[in-house]
C-alpha cells in the first residue's frame, strides 16, 4: 500500500478523490491510503493563522515556518518522502511519477499565498515539484495531477499495465492516433492497417503514427528522440 499524505489549508479541496475513477476505486481497495491534514490545526495564533507579512518588505504573505515544521513533524516518519508543489519546482514528467510511485510513504505540501518560509523548502522538503512554467494561487490543484499521475504506476491500480506502456511521453513520443466506432466519420476513415487483422502491419502503422503525432504537435519532443538516435519519419 502506498500512504500519501496531504498538508493543506484547504482539506475539502481533496474529498472528491475518494470516488474519482481509478483512484477512488484503489483508495476503496486500500492500495492507496490518503490522509488530508489541515495546516492550521497546527497554529499557535488564537485566530488559526498561519501567514505573515515577508522580510525585505516584498508584497504579499508568506506562509509561517513554525506551523508547517509541526504538521510535519507529527505526520511524517524516518522513511516519508516531502515533496512541496512549488511553481520553482522539478517539472513534473511521466518518468518522475514513475519513480515517485515507488515511494511507499509520500508527504505532499502545498503552499500557499506567496508560497512558504525557506527555512522549510530548503532544509525540510526532499522534492520541490511543478506541473509547469506557470503560476498558481495554490498547490492543491497541482497535488491531485501528482497524485493522479504516480497512482496509476501503482501495481493493480490500473488494470491492464500494458496499456501504461503506450502512454504518452512512456518511451519519449506520443501515443499513436486511436480510433473506434464507427468506421466513417463524416468521410474520415479509420486507417486501413488497424482493421486488416494483421498484427505486424498493426504494429508498424502504431509506431508510425507515433512519430508522426510528436513530430506535429511537440517537435520538441520528436527533436530529442531523433537526437538520442532513434529512428525518425522523413
Amino acid at each position: 500500500m502506498n500512504k500519501i499524505t496531504i498538508l493543506t489549508l484547504f482539506p475539502e479541496s481533496f474529498k472528491f478523490l475518494e470516488s474519482y475513477g481509478v483512484i477512488g476505486k484503489a483508495i476503496q481497495k486500500g492500495l492507496i491510503e490518503i490522509n488530508v491534514v489541515n495546516i492550521r490545526d497546527y497554529s499557535k495564533d488564537k485566530h488559526n493563522r498561519v501567514d505573515d507579512t515577508v522580510f525585505g518588505g516584498a508584497a504579499g504573505m508568506l506562509m509561517r515556518p513554525d506551523p508547517i515544521f509541526d504538521a510535519l513533524i507529527a505526520n511524517k516518519t524516518s522513511k516519508s518522502k516531502v515533496i512541496y508543489m512549488s511553481a520553482a519546482g522539478e517539472i513534473l514528467t511521466q518518468k518522475l511519477a514513475i519513480k515517485f510511485a515507488d515511494f511507499k510513504d509520500m508527504v505532499i505540501l502545498c503552499g500557499h499565498y506567496e508560497g512558504i518560509d525557506a527555512r522549510i523548502t530548503n532544509h525540510y522538503v526532499d522534492y520541490e515539484v511543478s506541473i509547469g512554467d506557470y503560476v498558481l494561487t495554490g498547490g492543491e490543484i497541482p497535488a491531485m495531477v501528482l497524485i493522479d499521475s504516480l497512482s496509476r504506476f501503482i501495481d493493480d491500480v490500473v488494470g491492464k499495465k500494458e496499456s501504461l506502456v503506450t502512454d504518452s511521453h512512456y518511451n519519449g513520443l506520443l501515443q499513436y492516433d486511436e480510433y473506434t466506432k464507427p468506421r466513417n466519420f463524416r468521410g474520415y476513415q479509420v486507417p486501413r492497417e488497424l482493421i486488416s487483422g494483421n498484427h505486424k502491419l498493426i504494429e508498424e502503422w502504431k509506431k508510425k503514427s507515433s512519430l508522426l503525432k510528436t513530430k506535429r504537435v511537440r517537435k520538441d519532443l520528436y527533436d530529442r528522440y531523433i537526437k538520442e538516435d532513434h529512428d525518425g519519419i522523413n
